[in-house]
């Protein structure tokens, strides 16, 4: 089984990109899934309804999503009604929204997912090391290939994860910093991991956002108002081969297509 996961999409250039290579990508790589983290699909921050359809009706079908859950009010009040939509599973008893989900391809193949938060650098939620275990041991009584995004601030948080859950999910991919590091590999257990899989939207900006209102806030230390960079994106990603008896990974490749200058 080939699953794609591609990394946080931010605003407009982001599903600008993900329109672009989705069907190129799904052809070249023979997908059977698509994974997508879409908290940032909305002007940087957050995700809507109509965005969520748009992503789906696109090709994507699972999105996870991370801090930026709650920031559209209109998305907390819809959430619950999309099922393949999956928020941080450590947030506390009685949030909306589904924490994983057991999706069921249409050959009659399942593939667990799962998003969880980190705590360092983060808001404080429930250990994302103590309900990982637990949710992806329940998956598993449905499905041997359980994914796992951790979004997480600290790379050395990210890291712990991919070793807490190694032999015991298919892949451990690493999402918020939209940096992609070059540290995939298949760990001893048969686990996939990767620290950061990396943005989805803007080549030109700092990690998203228009440069100048960047430098400007590092030189003053004063606030600015974010907005998403404009000019050429680019779709990072992770194909993980995965055994579909055995939900252990074969392999785990890193992608990243720029989009042309001129388009």
């Amino acid at each position: 089984m080939n699953i794609l996961f591609i990394g946080d999409i931010v605003g407009r250039p982001g599903r600008r990109s993900v329109a672009r290579w989705l069907p190129r990508l799904r052809d070249e790589f023979a997908v059977d899934l698509v994974i997508a983290n879409g908290e940032n699909a909305a002007g940087g921050l957050g995700i809507t309804p109509a965005l969520v359809r748009e992503l789906l009706e696109g090709g994507v079908q699972v999105i996870t999503l991370g801090n930026h859950t709650w920031r559209k009010r209109e998305f907390v009040k819809a959430i619950g009604s999309f099922d393949a939509v999956v928020r941080p599973a450590n947030y506390p008893e009685g949030v909306p929204g589904k924490g994983f989900v057991a999706y069921r391809l249409d050959d009659g193949r399942t593939v667990g997912v799962v998003n969880l938060l980190g705590r360092v650098y983060m808001e404080p939620v429930l250990c994302p090391f103590a309900v990982g275990s637990r949710v992806v041991e329940e998956l598993r009584q449905a499905t041997p290939v359980v994914i796992v995004d951790m979004h997480a601030e600290a790379t050395s948080e990210k890291v712990a994860m991919g070793w807490h859950l190694d032999g015991k999910c298919t892949a451990v991919i690493g999402t918020h910093t939209h940096v992609q590091t070059a540290d995939e590999r298949v760990l001893p257990g048969g686990t996939a991991y990767i620290t950061d899989v990396g943005m989805t939207g803007p080549l030109d900006s700092v990690i998203g956002v228009e440069r100048d209102l960047i430098l400007r806030r590092f030189l003053t230390g004063m606030p600015v108002e974010f907005e998403v960079a404009a000019g050429r994106p680019a779709l990072a990603a992770v194909v993980v081969d995965a055994d579909d008896e055995t939900g252990k990974a074969r392999s785990i490749r890193r992608l990243l297509r720029e989009d042309p200058d001129n388009e």
